[in-house]
C-alpha cells in the first residue's frame, strides 16, 4: 500500500465558490474536502493528510488572516494557498506577509487553480520528506552513539545487545517488527536471539538454515535484500518459506565482517503498510555498522572462526582482509555524518563536514564527492575536502576508466595500484595532478538508481579502504538526498517568491 496522496482543504463562506472550486479540484484528480468557515479550517487541519488549505480572506467566523496566522503556529509546513476578490489588496498583502504559499484573485481559472494547488503539493511532499528524513536521522545517530558506547563490563551480554539493535531498528524505520538472527557456525543456522513486535519468543522461534529463507539468503550472498512480496519474488522462488513470513514486504541486512558470517538484521511489517525501499536499506546499513564491530570482537576470541564463504559483495581489485579496529571507526564514522545531517541544514556545509570527517578516517590528500550533470553528460564534482593543495578533477565522463565502472556497474573499487588494473584511465582516475595514488570509488545511489561516485585517493590499504567503502556508500548516499531534498524545498520557496511578486504587481496596478 503506498502513501496516501495529501488532501487539499477548501475554505469558502460562499457555496457556489466552494462547491465549485472543489469540483475543479476533485475533477483533476485531488483529494479534496470544504468547509466554510474558519473554526471547521482549523479543525480540519489537525489532519496531518491535510497538505494544502485554498482560503479565502474573507470568512463570516474568522477572518483568513487569522487562521492563516493560527495555522503558521500549529501546522508551519501546511502550504495556504488565498483567495480574494480584486478589492481586497491589503489583505492579500498581509496574507502574504504571513507566508501564504499564492494567491489567487475571483473569479477564479480552473487551470490557473490546479496548477496552484499542484505546485503548492509539490512543495509540501519536498518539505515533509525532509523533515522526516531529518528525524530518522536523528533517531539513527541517538541509537548508533547508544550502541557503539555500550558498556565494556556488558561485552558478553550478546542477547541484551541484541534486544537494543532490534528496538533501535524498528524505531529508526518504523517498523512494527524487527529482529537479530545470529548464525551458529555449528549447525550453519540462524537464530532468532531478539525480536520486537512478535507473539512468539525470540528463543522458541525456529531457525533457519543458512542459503534458506530471505535471512538464509541475504546473509549467504552477503547482500542487503529489499522484498516487496516474499512470495512472488523470483530471487526466493522454490525455497522453502512455509509461510514464514507474517508481511509480504520486509528489508534485511546481513552482518559480516571481514572473514567471518555473523548474522542479519530484519525489519517487516512497516507503518501504514508502506513497502520499504533503499532509504531504508541505507538507514539499516548504517546502523549495522556497530553491531558488527561488537560481534566480530566477540568472534574473534573463537579458536576456529567461522570463515566467509560468500562472494565479496564489492568489487575490489584487493581482497577484504582480517577484521581490524577500523570497524569501530568506521562506525564512528557513520556517525559522524548522520550528525552533520541532523545538524548542517546548508548542502555545501553539510558535504563539506562529511567529506572531512572520511579525510579525517581515510588520510590522503584530498577526498570528493561528484553528482550526475545530465545537462552536461559528465560527472561535476560537487565538494571536496583536501589537504597538502591536491585538488580532484572538476569534471569526469560516464563512461571510462574505473570511476566509469563504478557508476555503470554501482559497484565500488578500491585499489593500492590503480595503473595495474587494464581499465585504469590516467586522465580519469587520479586527482588533478595527475599522479597515480591509491583509489578509492564508491557509487552513491537513490532508490536503486546512481546519482553520482565518492573518489578518494587515501593513505589506507586498499583491504581498509574498501571496508570503510561499503559505509560511505550508505551514508553518503543519504546525505546525498539530503541535499538534494534541500534544494527541491529552495526551488519550491523560489516558485512561491516568483508567484508573491507577480501578485504583489498586479495588486498594484
Amino acid at each position: 500500500m503506498a502513501n496516501r496522496q495529501p488532501r487539499v482543504l477548501v475554505v469558502d463562506g460562499e457555496r457556489f465558490f466552494r462547491e465549485a472550486i472543489r469540483d475543479a479540484l476533485a475533477g483533476a484528480g485531488f483529494d479534496c474536502n470544504a468547509v466554510a468557515s474558519g473554526a471547521e479550517a482549523l479543525e480540519a487541519a489537525l489532519d496531518p493528510q491535510v497538505g494544502v488549505m485554498v482560503l479565502d480572506v474573507k470568512l463570516a467566523d474568522l477572518s483568513g488572516i487569522e487562521v492563516l496566522r493560527r495555522l503558521r503556529a500549529e501546522r508551519p509546513s501546511l502550504r495556504v494557498i488565498v483567495l480574494s476578490a480584486h478589492t481586497d489588496q491589503d489583505l492579500v498583502l498581509e496574507a502574504l506577509r504571513l507566508d501564504a504559499s499564492d494567491y489567487l484573485a475571483k473569479p477564479l481559472h480552473d487551470e490557473e487553480l490546479v496548477l496552484a494547488v499542484r505546485r503548492a503539493l509539490t512543495a509540501f511532499d519536498v518539505e515533509s520528506s525532509w523533515q522526516r528524513l531529518r528525524e530518522r536521522v536523528r533517531r539513527l545517530e541517538s541509537r548508533m552513539t547508544e550502541l557503539v558506547e555500550w558498556p565494556v563490563e556488558r561485552a558478553d551480554d550478546v542477547d541484551g545487545f541484541a534486544e537494543r539493535v532490534a528496538d533501535a531498528t524498528a524505531e529508526v524505520l518504523g517498523a512494527s517488527k524487527s529482529s537479530v538472527m545470529l548464525l551458529e557456525p555449528e549447525t550453519s543456522e540462524l537464530r532468532v536471539v531478539a525480536a520486537t513486535g512478535s507473539r512468539i519468543a525470540a528463543p522458541d522461534m525456529d531457525p533457519v538454515a543458512l542459503g534458506e529463507g530471505v535471512a538464509g539468503v541475504a546473509l549467504s550472498l552477503g547482500e542487503a535484500v529489499i522484498v516487496d512480496d516474499v512470495y512472488t519474488d523470483p530471487r526466493f522462488s522454490g525455497r522453502a518459506l512455509h509461510n514464514r513470513y507474517e508481511t509480504s514486504s520486509l528489508a534485511v541486512v546481513p552482518l559480516r565482517s571481514a572473514k567471518r558470517l555473523l548474522g542479519v538484521i530484519c525489519a517487516t511489517d512497516r507503518a501504514g503498510g508502506v513497502p520499504f525501499s533503499d532509504d531504508e536499506l541505507a538507514l539499516m546499513k548504517i546502523l549495522s555498522l556497530p553491531v558488527t564491530a561488537f560481534l566480530d570482537r566477540l568472534a574473534q576470541s573463537e579458536p576456529e572462526p567461522f570463515e566467509l564463504l560468500a562472494p565479496e559483495p564489492v568489487e575490489a581489485t584487493a581482497g577484504l582482509g582480517g577484521a581490524t579496529a577500523g570497524d569501530a571507526a568506521d562506525a564512528e564514522l557513520a556517525r559522524e555524518i548522520c550528525e552533520a545531517m541532523i545538524l548542517e541544514l546548508e548542502p555545501a556545509r553539510l558535504l563539506d563536514v562529511a567529506l572531512a570527517a572520511v579525510l579525517g578516517r581515510l588520510g590522503g590528500e584530498v577526498m570528493a564527492l561528484h553528482l550526475i550533470d545530465n545537462r552536461l553528460g559528465e560527472l561535476v564534482r560537487e565538494r571536496q575536502a583536501e589537504q597538502g593543495g591536491v585538488s580532484d578533477r572538476a569534471r569526469l565522463p560516464r563512461d571510462r576508466g574505473l570511476t566509469g565502472v563504478v557508476l555503470q556497474a554501482g559497484s565500488l573499487v578500491a585499489t593500492d595500484h590503480p595503473e595495474r588494473d587494464p581499465r585504469f584511465d590516467p586522465e580519469i582516475d587520479t586527482a588533478a595532478d595527475g599522479e597515480p595514488r591509491r583509489f578509492l570509488c564508491v557509487p552513491l545511489k537513490l532508490r536503486g538508481k546512481v546519482l553520482g561516485v565518492f573518489r578518494g585517493f587515501p593513505d589506507v590499504g586498499a583491504d581498509e579502504a574498501a571496508r570503510t567503502g561499503e559505509i560511505l556508500g550508505a551514508a553518503l548516499s543519504a546525505a546525498v538526498r539530503s541535499v538534494l531534498l534541500y534544494r527541491s524545498l529552495l526551488e519550491s520557496i523560489d516558485e512561491v517568491a516568483e508567484a508573491r511578486r507577480e501578485a504583489a504587481t498586479s495588486i498594484q496596478r
